[in-house]
């Protein structure tokens, strides 16, 4: 096996960010929130917080009985997105980005003549100098090298915060023995109880299985490829898979806790992910609306409805989609608290033909796209409320900005 991928890992990324932007916090155990509230959880916590036991998911409450002198700030997602482009350019000088795999991790093709185990080193180690010098001190990453990105991120993972690891193969399995199998990329809970269902329960028996027998496992030719992946057979940066869905979840505050509300905050992440579509020229040709709902009692509901309809990213169509499939939706007696909405069945614009009955939507296909393209570019220019659909006046203000696994936000468009 030869080296080929250098995956960077910045470590606690958002705390990380939140304490070089403010120098007070250096030091201290941060939790990072969506929301000042004790009913919300940590989105992040730097490794002072860490070692209390704070991690992703903690609830607030939970995370001041853990660690009494935590500190919680607010979530500031731009920032995060600014200082993510800015390190994608720093990695990008010394080793080319060839995949960015969420907002604190991007993968590396390591450059010819600097696939050995010296030189890689090297390079790792210039690279980590380079960004600790142009983001600052608290800008840590954990680096790993490997044959592919899936055993450069099981490296990455072995040694945090400011970790180094290069896997080749006369280090495997070794390193990955210690692991569980959960700690892999790629295996969740489900995932587990299919392998435990074929008698694998460690890393080592998933490494000494057979190629067919994990085909067995994931059901097809997908187990196939974790097998390759896992023992460094498959190539080092993968492709990155098309875009199959887009869409937005937000959280209601007390105030939005309605049938009302929250149809209001639905129209104003349509809004949003219509424009998400014309930045990136996609037509969606489907639409789901999710919802979790409480009672007294403790209660929950989630329904859940899905449309399909003449592939389009008017912003218009896609509301009259939204009208279509929230009647009935929140029952009486029942609150919302979080609502979502997904576009998928994607394509480009030249991958589909004109609806011939779209009379209820006037002027032509042309006209629309240049419709929606001046409303963008008025939204970008002068603000993101400058021009919109008066249906979703009322949660204008909801869903600011979120930084989803495997999206990363647009300035322009979601600032």
């Amino acid at each position: 096996m030869t080296l080929r991928c250098l995956l960077v890992d910045f470590n606690s990324y958002f705390a990380s960010v939140e304490q070089q932007l403010r120098p007070e916090l250096r030091g201290r155990p941060v939790g990072v929130v969506p929301m000042m509230a004790d009913t919300t959880c940590c989105i992040a916590a730097s490794y002072e917080a860490k070692a209390f036991g704070v991690k992703t998911g903690t609830q607030v409450a939970e995370a001041r009985r853990l660690c009494p002198g935590i500190v919680f700030v607010v979530a500031r997602h731009a920032e995060y997105v600014r200082i993510h482009h800015r390190a994608v350019a720093v990695v990008d000088t010394i080793a080319p980005v060839e995949q960015v795999l969420s907002i604190d991790e991007m993968a590396c093709s390591l450059p010819m003549g600097w696939t050995s185990r010296e030189r890689a080193t090297q390079l790792a180690l210039r690279l980590k100098a380079a960004l600790r010098e142009a983001l600052g001190e608290c800008m840590r990453v954990s680096v790993g090298i490997a044959p592919n990105v899936f055993l450069a991120k099981q490296a990455s993972n072995l040694q945090k915060p400011d970790g180094l690891v290069v896997l080749d193969a006369g280090d495997l399995p070794g390193p990955l023995l210690r692991m569980q199998l959960t700690d892999l990329t790629g295996i969740n809970v489900r995932m587990l109880a299919r392998l435990q269902a074929q008698g694998i329960h460690s890393v080592e028996q998933l490494w000494r299985a057979r190629r067919e027998q994990l085909r067995v496992v994931w059901g097809g030719i997908a187990g196939e490829a974790f097998f390759d992946r896992l023992h460094g057979l498959a190539s080092g940066v993968q492709a990155a898979n098309p875009r199959r869905s887009l869409g937005h979840s937000h959280v209601l505050p007390p105030e939005m806790r309605s049938a009302e509300g929250a149809l209001a905050v639905l129209d104003r992440l349509t809004q949003k992910a219509a424009m998400r579509l014309r930045r990136e020229h996609l037509l969606a040709g489907a639409m789901t609306v999710m919802l979790k709902l409480t009672r007294r009692h403790g209660e929950r509901l989630r329904p859940e409805r899905g449309a399909r309809f003449a592939a389009t990213a008017d912003t218009r169509a896609l509301l009259h989609t939204l009208r279509g499939l929230w009647p009935g939706m929140v029952p009486a007696g029942w609150a919302p608290m979080k609502v979502a909405m997904l576009l998928h069945d994607l394509r480009q614009p030249g991958q589909t033909s004109g609806n011939l009955f779209a009379d209820d939507v006037p002027g032509t296909d042309a006209e629309q796209a240049a419709l929606w393209s001046a409303v963008d570019a008025l939204n970008v220019r002068f603000g993101r409320h400058t021009v919109y659909c008066g249906s979703g006046h009322q949660g204008r203000e909801e869903a600011p900005m979120r930084i989803a696994f495997n999206h990363i936000p647009d300035l322009e468009t979601e600032g």
